[in-house]
């Protein structure tokens, strides 16, 4: 029993990754779900195909590998983060389909319960700003939407979950309605300093609290697996939401580390250690990870557009025909020219949290080209990160040394990576290991089963690719970003 099994489910397909017993990747298998769009601003999945390719992708990776589940020593799980499931306690079958974290059919509800004047209290308590982003009032939209699911509710008969509690009760057979400390800080619901759910949020939401699943630490026993899935019964015994798991999967442990993830959209965390944090500047606070039931919290702050960009580029201008080319095309851009993105396609997150402003491309000349255009997407997001960097380091204290590591696709391009780094003026941190977010669930599981190393141990394996340093004066650097801060408020403005 040498090998972990991590679970990644995300927002448009699931991954199931082999770790060995020296946490390298055996193999992985993958597979997309349909989206579903009922209305403008509504995003959908149908549980059962995040469950189907849970399991597919699971029973695949193993024989692909010819790992049977009987040298599988625990599964880890990640997963998209806030997406919300109410299901049947007895049948296990959804009421409604998933309403996935980027929906925003509740902005009323928040709307209500701002103008009442909660939003100081839910905020203090969960650390998140009141948006329609977080379970809590998909939750309630469900059981406001659906007669007689509230008393069903109330009586026991259904229960709530974010995608980590669906699996696992299907995986452990309707026996196990649990979540992690992770998770459960992205609901709305869950008091991240007393680490309980909030009496007071779920009466606000009309939510009866006899339907949320059991807090435990991201380490645990999480229930076992049901001996018909996967061939036995294997130990659920790490669980984490994506962007935790990857700052676990970064070894982000002590303070003042930070890890940026960069996908389609780009969310950084920034480890604060045993004390919440409150943001003077729009940035959450929340649960980086929990051991041993003591949570050590971060700031996180979430840009809507990253890597989208570029998926701009090739789809929306058709100036490329893969990602890759921004990386050949940036350097080739006409140093005289300062064309700027303001790539607010669907807002701006943090720290401006303007949903409705939208993008702007400034500095054209006559002769701007591909080229031009390809270097200010992928500075767009070395500007944003900025933007978060500036923000995380005046919440927790503007002069602290901050170590940033970096992982997702786009953190693979090194023209991007030295422009990040050139406009924070600082070192950017690439491992070598970029399947950070499996590793981290992996890990926890492994670490939990006692095959790896412990929390120091797991550390020391970290290993950096490569280092990025600033190349660039802090005159220039200085002046390029408040170019970039007008640009911001002239497109708030609009």
């Amino acid at each position: 029993m040498s090998n972990i099994l991590a679970i990644d489910q995300g927002t448009t397909s699931t991954r199931a990754i082999l770790f060995d017993a020296q946490m390298q990747v055996v193999g992985s298998a993958q597979q997309e779900f349909t989206q579903h769009f009922p209305q403008a601003g509504w995003v959908e999945h149908d549980p059962e195909d995040l469950w189907n390719t849970t399991v597919e992708t699971c029973r695949q990776v193993m024989a692909e590998n010819e790992i049977t589940a009987s040298q599988i020593a625990g599964i880890g799980i990640t997963n998209q983060r806030e997406t919300t499931v109410v299901w049947d306690r007895e049948t296990g079958k959804p009421i409604h389909n998933a309403i996935v974290w980027q929906d925003r059919r509740t902005t009323g509800i928040c709307e209500d319960l701002r103008d009442a004047g909660h939003e100081a209290s839910i905020s203090h308590q969960t650390g998140l700003l009141l948006d329609p982003y977080f379970s809590g009032t998909k939750l309630k939209w469900i059981l406001d939407s659906l007669p007689g699911s509230r008393e069903r509710a109330a009586n026991g008969e259904l229960l709530f979950g974010t995608v980590d509690s669906f699996l696992i009760w299907r995986l452990s057979g309707g026996t196990s309605h649990v979540t992690d400390a992770t998770n459960a800080a992205r609901t709305l619901m869950y008091d991240i300093r007393e680490g309980q759910w909030s009496n007071e949020i779920c009466s606000l939401l009309d939510v009866p609290m006899a339907m949320l699943p059991e807090v435990k630490d991201c380490a645990a026993d999480f229930g076992t697996t049901s001996a018909d899935i996967l061939g036995v019964e294997i130990a659920i015994l790490g669980v984490a939401g994506d962007q935790q798991a990857a700052t676990i999967g970064q070894a982000c442990f002590q303070p003042g580390m930070m890890k940026s993830t960069y996908g389609t959209g780009c969310f950084a965390l920034l480890n604060t250690g045993e004390t919440p944090v409150v943001s003077k500047n729009r940035m959450l606070t929340t649960i980086a990870y929990q051991l041993n039931g003591k949570p050590t919290y971060a700031l996180e702050g979430s840009i809507f557009i990253a890597g989208a960009a570029v998926q701009w580029l090739r789809d929306g201008l058709g100036v490329i025909e893969n990602a890759a080319q921004t990386g050949d095309l940036a350097p080739q851009a006409d140093p005289g020219q300062d064309v700027l993105l303001v790539p607010a396609f669907t807002g701006l997150g943090a720290p401006y949290w303007q949903p409705e402003c939208r993008g702007a491309v400034f500095g054209l000349t006559r002769n701007s080209g591909p080229a031009e255009i390809a270097r200010a997407a992928l500075q767009s997001v070395g500007y944003q990160t900025r933007d978060l960097w500036e923000a995380m380091r005046a919440d927790w204290g503007g002069d602290t040394h901050v170590t940033l590591r970096v992982d997702g696709g786009m953190s693979a391009s090194n023209w991007t990576m030295q422009s990040l780094s050139d406009l924070l003026g600082a070192a950017v941190d690439r491992p070598v290991m970029q399947e950070t977010t499996a590793l981290g669930a992996a890990w926890l599981a492994g670490m939990q089963a006692g095959i790896y190393p412990d929390q120091d141990g797991f550390a020391e394996t970290w290993a950096l690719d490569r280092q990025f340093t600033p190349q660039l004066d802090t005159a220039p650097r200085e002046a390029a970003y408040a170019r970039w801060q007008r640009a911001v408020q002239a497109v708030i403005g609009v």
